[in-house]
């Protein structure tokens, strides 16, 4: 039941048993990889460093930036963007991706490893909270905002897989977000609640997954370690759904696999995503006035996500959100794409078809960030 309600919800079917991991000292230390470990190629159009910046939960995220190499910058500087995604995913794979690609395109990016993975700091590690992953992306506007060379009135964020629902809840919040694309998005606390297509929405579901959950705490107290769930299953069953498969071509194979990455290896604490099975933290996006972008692929088994939050957005009401509020007061500038033939994590790297649609992405941050 535990992996129905957490780790289903971390973008992948982890069906691996549980390995105790020991925890190590929380420390704001950081010795960043220099070298280029990238599951994609390093372009020559844009520079690239290494750089950190802290929340304000004091957690010292690590992030790649990427600067076009180009000096044709309006003379208040360009525009910029933050990328993350996606859940249980590194910076080194396809939110970097995103990032380089959009620098090439002309803006000042940087895609970071959210609190508690990857490079970032924060303890125990692969842990998950509404409050703190919308803060990542909060802190990460900081960081732009700060930047010499950023327009601090152009700045948007990318959202993949969890945390495009992540960027949607930092863009309700967050009045200096001035566009969002939320690509082949998740909404993690719907899914952490219900189970995948509402399928464990109902109290007994609910009642049983909190039992579990105390039982693993309390184990993790006994053993004085923390268990993990795994990542994407491995070896993969025969008869495991389409999407699990799609997941396993991503994070198992030479295509999207990181050794810093969850869904590559042991994925989340077994408890690291409780919180979210307890909110439902897209509450406000109806009265997000700035321009949304909501990206899905028309096979994708997550484009019930993106559909609903996007018509929630739109009219304060929507299939799998229990709750009714007021219509969008600035709907003209909100939008769902859907790619024909596209799964899930086509929208990751492009897939065999090149599916990710960079021209669009273009066009809506230079429309709306100007």
């Amino acid at each position: 039941m535990i992996k129905k309600f957490t780790i289903m919800a971390a973008a992948s079917l982890l069906m691996a048993s549980c390995a105790q991991h020991k925890q190590t000292a929380s420390t704001n230390e950081i010795a960043l990889v220099q070298s280029w470990d990238k599951t994609f190629k390093q372009s020559d159009k844009v520079s690239h460093k290494k750089v950190t910046f802290k929340n304000q939960y004091g957690i010292t995220l690590a992030a790649d930036l990427y600067v076009p190499k180009t000096d044709s910058a309006m003379a208040k500087g360009f525009p910029a963007i933050a990328v993350s995604g996606p859940f249980g995913a590194v910076k080194e794979q396809c939110s970097g991706l995103y990032a380089q690609t959009m620098a090439e395109m002309g803006y000042v990016t940087i895609a970071f490893d959210p609190s508690y993975t990857g490079e970032s700091t924060g303890e125990p590690r692969r842990t998950a909270s509404p409050d703190i992953n919308t803060e990542d992306f909060l802190s990460a506007v900081d960081y732009l905002y700060q930047l010499e060379n950023v327009d601090k009135e152009r700045i948007g964020i990318i959202g993949i897989c969890g945390w495009g629902g992540i960027a949607l809840n930092a863009a309700a919040q967050d009045l200096r977000i001035k566009a969002t694309a939320a690509m082949t998005m998740y909404d993690m606390s719907r899914v952490n609640g219900n189970g995948y297509f509402d399928g464990q929405n109902s109290e007994a579901d609910r009642y049983a997954a909190r039992k579990a959950w105390a039982e693993a705490r309390t184990n993790d107290l006994k053993n004085g370690s923390y268990a993990q769930a795994g990542g994407v299953v491995d070896p993969l069953p025969a008869d495991a759904p389409q999407f699990v498969k799609d997941y396993y071509d991503y994070y198992k194979t030479e295509r999207g696999y990181h050794e810093r990455s969850g869904n590559s290896n042991d994925g989340w604490r077994t408890t690291g995503c409780q919180a979210y099975a307890n909110t439902r933290f897209l509450y406000y996006i109806n009265e997000i006035r700035s321009a949304v972008l909501v990206v899905h692929g028309q096979e994708a088994h997550s484009r019930y996500f993106g559909e609903n939050a996007y018509h929630y957005m739109i009219n304060g009401k929507a299939d799998g959100y229990d709750f009714v509020r007021q219509p969008n007061p600035n709907p003209s500038n909100k939008e769902l794409l859907i790619i024909p033939g596209a799964t899930h994590c086509d929208l990751y790297d492009g897939g065999k078809n090149n599916f990710i649609p960079w021209s669009k992405l273009d066009d809506f941050f230079k429309q709306n960030l100007k």
